[in-house]
């Protein structure tokens, strides 16, 4: 390897790693945010019918009517997403933290692009690298559409996981990529799959929130009273749906693009390679997820697990297929 070339790949690597300290810090400020917001979880919407039925109660009897009326307006404002409450100290402080670590995480995914003199996603530390810079990138960017800062700790931990795993077990120096993957369909077929991941893991943390959030109101479990500031389960679900759509578009692309770069490389549009029957099984699960929810009424928890499923699936393809499965896909670098 040139010098040059040496250089932008101990860059790129330093980057990484200045993104992982940064943020861990964004996700300690959010897990910090979550916390306080627990400490000052406004009274939940069984409280408020329970302070009503008191308040009939206590005005049918002449006493106490007074201080349950003031409890009702000590309630913080609903916003327009259904959350309560506004954005804290910590919770401002993690979404800059957030913004500067994706910046240098952009950074390290670039220089190891211009240090391999292409796109930086032909082995599993590459493709890992790209995967989360732009599900990052993703949950950065729906913030212009919906404020969901509430996923921050879910989406930097998710990150710093995944950023550490495949830096230390998967991370590969830069070398020529094999003759199969010297096609213009690389750009194409990997990056709408990276777009998909993003958006998938998205909607896969909206879906978990769901589950929570569910389970909050419907059998009031102690702790974990920030769940009362998110919006309700239904919100939830209904912005699920929506991202799990648009990654369920960006991973149609991944199967047509791959079948059509499969027909140039080996001379067929389907093989039944492992890789191929794994593309092909995640997007039956977010088809049937679809499906299911705008058609057969799957709502509430059962489109939720269908989310985490399919999300998990997508997760098993890129390590357990990639690591353990022979077939014309085995492009890991290691």
């Amino acid at each position: 390897m040139e010098p040059v070339m040496e250089n932008l790949a101990s860059l790129s690597l330093v980057a990484v790693y200045s993104a992982m300290g940064v943020y861990t810090l964004a996700f300690i400020a959010f897990t910090l945010d979550l916390a306080k917001r627990s400490a000052e979880a406004p009274v939940s919407a069984a409280a408020r019918a329970a302070s009503r039925v008191n308040q009939t109660t206590a005005v049918a009897s002449g006493s106490g009517g007074t201080a349950v009326l003031d409890r009702e307006d000590a309630l913080l404002p609903e916003a327009k997403d259904g959350s309560r409450g506004g954005a804290t100290v910590y919770q401002r402080v993690a979404f800059a933290l957030a913004i500067i670590g994706w910046v240098l995480h952009l950074a390290a995914t670039l220089t190891r692009g211009l240090a391999a003199d292409r796109v930086p996603w032909a082995n599993m530390f590459e493709f890992g690298l790209t995967a989360t810079v732009v599900g990052m990138g993703t949950f950065l960017g729906v913030q212009l559409w919906k404020d969901v800062r509430y996923l921050g700790a879910y989406i930097t931990g998710f990150t710093v996981l995944s950023l550490g795993i495949v830096t230390v077990n998967f991370y590969v120096d830069v070398v020529p990529t094999p003759p199969a993957l010297q096609s213009a369909w690389l750009v194409i077929h990997v990056l709408v799959a990276v777009l998909a991941t993003g958006f998938f893991a998205m909607g896969a943390g909206l879906s978990v929130m769901q589950l929570l959030r569910h389970q909050r109101e419907v059998r009031k479990t102690a702790g974990l009273k920030f769940l009362d500031t998110l919006p309700g389960a239904s919100t939830l679900e209904s912005l699920a749906y929506r991202i799990n759509v648009v990654g369920f578009v960006f991973w149609t692309f991944t199967l047509v693009a791959g079948a059509i770069w499969a027909e140039r490389a080996w001379g067929r549009y389907w093989g039944w390679d492992t890789k191929e029957v794994w593309t092909f099984i995640i997007w039956v699960l977010f088809a049937g997820y679809i499906h299911a929810r705008a058609t057969r009424g799957w709502r509430g928890n059962r489109s939720a697990w269908l989310a985490i499923i399919g999300f998990s699936s997508v997760i098993f393809n890129y390590t357990i297929v990639n690591l353990y499965f022979e077939g014309l896909h085995s492009y890991s670098g290691l």
